[in-house]
């Protein structure tokens, strides 16, 4: 099939970027999202011009790297996937598809479709960690957790991380990305040593990012391709009460 691409090129964080028209032809339904812009990059190395600059690593929906919008919706029109997961059959011969970076202030563009999403990195090192000691692994048993929280916090750290919580918030929030880590920690034993301060620490890191605050648009669950629920939001927002209350004067 035959498809017409409006793609966002920009040369880097300082340049004015803008959407440009390419023609992706004979690309298979079989072929990944991905794929297909590999295919339209090769006609572009041929045609002496730059190939669309975009991000990718496992191609297996696991590390959360390929974040794109495609026509709005951060990751493609089909929930619970990855852009690496999206398969060219969604499509039909003809269309017109928009290809653009996650938009956000804390997602600044680094070069074409590709975001520089280290304030995550920066987040998740103010206060997502645990206290651990060094030597061999503790028996399993010897710490017993409630069936209902350790399903919880494997819900919770189904979360890879790709931004896509923010780029579909109208407020560029990433509470959804904070709720998942804190909670995933929160209801578990390993993870009450830091706590109180964990929440405090990775909420003002999230401030401090310039991302929005949370509205309640549910907008970021509906985007996230792991379908990481907002009651972990929820969860976040009881932490932090009862830290504030708790920790600080």
């Amino acid at each position: 099939m035959n498809l017409t691409l409006r793609v966002w090129r920009q040369k880097d964080a300082s340049s004015e970027g803008q959407f440009e028209t390419y023609e992706a032809q004979d690309i298979s339904p079989d072929q990944s999202f991905l794929e297909m812009l590999d295919a339209v990059n090769e006609d572009l190395i041929v045609a002496g011009k730059a190939p669309i600059a975009f991000d990718h690593d496992c191609r297996e929906g696991i590390c959360g790297t390929c974040s794109l919008v495609i026509d709005g919706r951060a990751h493609g029109p089909d929930s619970g996937k990855t852009t690496c997961s999206l398969h060219m059959r969604r499509f039909s011969d003809g269309d017109n598809i928009v290809i653009e970076p996650f938009r956000a202030k804390a997602f600044p563009v680094v070069r074409d479709l590709v975001t520089d999403r280290s304030s995550f990195d920066r987040i998740i090192q103010s206060g997502g960690y645990i206290s651990v000691k060094t030597g061999s692994a503790v028996e399993a048993n010897a710490m017993p957790v409630p069936k209902e929280n350790s399903d919880l916090a494997m819900d919770a750290a189904a979360c890879i991380g790709c931004g896509a919580c923010v780029a579909a918030c109208p407020n560029a929030s990433a509470m959804l990305f904070i709720g998942a880590k804190v909670s995933q920690m929160a209801l578990l034993p390993q993870g009450q040593p830091e706590r109180e301060q964990r929440v405090l620490k990775m909420v003002d890191t999230h401030d401090a990012e310039g991302f929005g605050n949370c509205t309640n648009e549910y907008e970021c669950m509906k985007a996230c391709p792991k379908e990481i629920d907002v009651a972990n939001i929820a969860r976040l927002n009881r932490e932090y009460l009862k830290a504030t209350i708790t920790t600080r004067d």
